[in-house]
């Protein structure tokens, strides 16, 4: 698991300096200046962006919109777990409104300091961002109301700790609202063996069941998984031949299977 944290925090810290220097970044870390992938192109509504700075949409490396799916309340406390360039962050600190705090945690220098700098250009107080790692969060037990995240939970090496964690600092009653690349079916091996493509946001990601067992066994309840957008065939080839796999070839097999979807969940209310 270590070795591919670190490998993810390279590729994330080289995204948010591609961002620095004019650039911008797409899931799996291109270098292209734009990002026209089927994973996290047309997610963020032009109203919900055009008070942000352009640096935190440069640095959306997502595959949904967590914010505009999780039913955030005035007055509420949030956490983004794995927060990069600070978009979604911001986007919560907004919903929440002055009344409600939301935080960012990443555990990549180069990101925090992208988001930080995009919260100063933004004029957000109500926004805190957090060094840490998600199987670790640096928050006391019953801290926040709702967890959201943007195709982040899928990097991990250790999924359950990171449910186990999310579990433990939401408030009892708290939700779960998370943005994430899902499989259905058996997904093929030559995909799975991949560590590029598991820092590229779909080696790593869980097949829906496994998902749905492994927050039940974290302790949630009210779990569902709703798919947000399918990626077909055509939208796999073109992103399985950029990491030098014979795409022809693997495109068929993956064609339907892998989405992304809005997983929710609840921790039970106390007793």
């Amino acid at each position: 698991m270590s070795d591919i944290r670190e490998m993810v925090k390279e590729k994330y810290g080289q995204a948010a300096l591609r961002v620095v220097s004019g650039g911008s970044s797409c899931c799996g870390g291109s270098a292209a200046s734009s990002c026209e992938d089927p994973i996290t192109s047309n997610l963020y509504g032009d109203t919900e962006t055009a008070a942000l700075p352009g640096e935190a949409m440069a640095a959306s490396l997502g595959c949904g919109n967590p914010t505009a799916l999780a039913e955030l309340q005035p007055g509420e406390t949030v956490l983004d777990l794995g927060s990069g360039g600070g978009i979604d962050v911001l986007l919560s600190a907004r919903r929440v409104g002055p009344a409600g705090k939301a935080y960012g945690l990443d555990m990549t220098d180069e990101m925090l300091a992208l988001a930080r700098e995009n919260q100063a250009r933004a004029g957000v107080e109500n926004v805190e961002f957090l060094k840490g790692e998600i199987e670790n969060v640096p928050l006391p037990d019953n801290t926040v109301d709702v967890i959201i995240s943007n195709c982040v939970i899928n990097l991990s090496g250790d999924k359950d700790r990171v449910l186990r964690e999310a579990f433990r600092v939401l408030k009892p009653g708290g939700r779960l609202a998370v943005s994430d690349v899902v499989v259905r079916g058996e997904m093929p091996g030559e995909i799975r063996r991949s560590v590029e493509l598991w820092v590229g946001c779909v080696a790593g990601a869980l097949e829906e069941g496994e998902y749905r067992s492994k927050l039940a066994a974290a302790g949630f309840e009210e779990i569902g998984v709703e798919p947000t957008r399918v990626y077909r065939a055509s939208d796999a080839r073109d992103f399985l031949a950029g990491q030098g796999i014979d795409a022809d070839r693997v495109a068929a097999l993956v064609d339907g299977k892998f989405m992304a979807a809005f997983v929710r969940a609840r921790k039970p209310r106390a007793s």
